[in-house]
């Protein structure tokens, strides 16, 4: 079976899928023999996005909040992290995307570059519970460095410590000003839907 052949089979799989499996990358990459090999997630560290496919929003964000709602219990009590930030963090990062993959190379639901990865030991990159429990770390160490400043601890986990450091605050980047005024957005919204709800049943 030639390339082109290959190419025009994998295209029609893309097309034809249900809308709930077709949200994901058609990737090749070769195996320790040489073999070459297509799939629709990522398997090793080096591979090749063969087709690129749009991931359609037909999931509201609760559905995803709910996904991972145990991972990201899990993390806020085991770094000390509330959820609503992680939540945040999270939506901000990557939409809730588990296969997201950056222009820069960042990884995951928590974006998280590969040295970063390795650091706080999230082998799988692509696995959720991975994913934020070394995102959730990394944000803790850095709340910690930063005394605690939430406004520091995101300027660095976006532009990184080097880059707060320098500028002695929140650096000059619009990318890192629109990530941090849009992270405390929406956890400052997930508070306020927390109060409403306990004020309706409470009532």
């Amino acid at each position: 079976m030639n390339f082109v052949r290959i190419f025009f089979l994998l295209f029609l799989t893309v097309c034809f899928l249900p809308a709930k499996t077709a949200s994901a990358d058609i990737i090749k990459y070769f195996d320790d023999e040489g073999r070459l090999h297509f799939t629709d997630r990522p398997v090793q560290e080096s591979y090749v996005v063969f087709i690129k496919t749009t991931v359609p929003k037909h999931r509201p964000v609760a559905y995803y909040r709910e996904l991972y709602r145990r991972e990201i219990a899990l993390a806020a009590e085991k770094y000390g992290v509330t959820e609503t930030l992680i939540h945040s963090v999270i939506e901000t990062e990557s939409g809730y995307n588990r296969l997201a993959v950056s222009r820069a190379g960042a990884r995951g639901l928590m974006q998280l570059m590969p040295k970063t990865a390795e650091r706080y030991g999230a082998r799988n990159v692509f696995s959720p519970a991975e994913n934020i429990d070394g995102g959730v770390h990394y944000l803790r160490d850095l709340l910690d460095r930063y005394d605690g400043s939430v406004h520091l601890a995101l300027a660095a986990y976006n532009a990184g410590e080097t880059a707060v450091d320098k500028y002695g605050g929140v650096p000059p980047f619009p990318e890192t000003r629109k990530f941090i005024g849009k992270v405390l957005r929406l956890r400052n919204n997930s508070r306020s839907d927390a109060r409403v709800s306990r004020q309706i049943f409470s009532e």
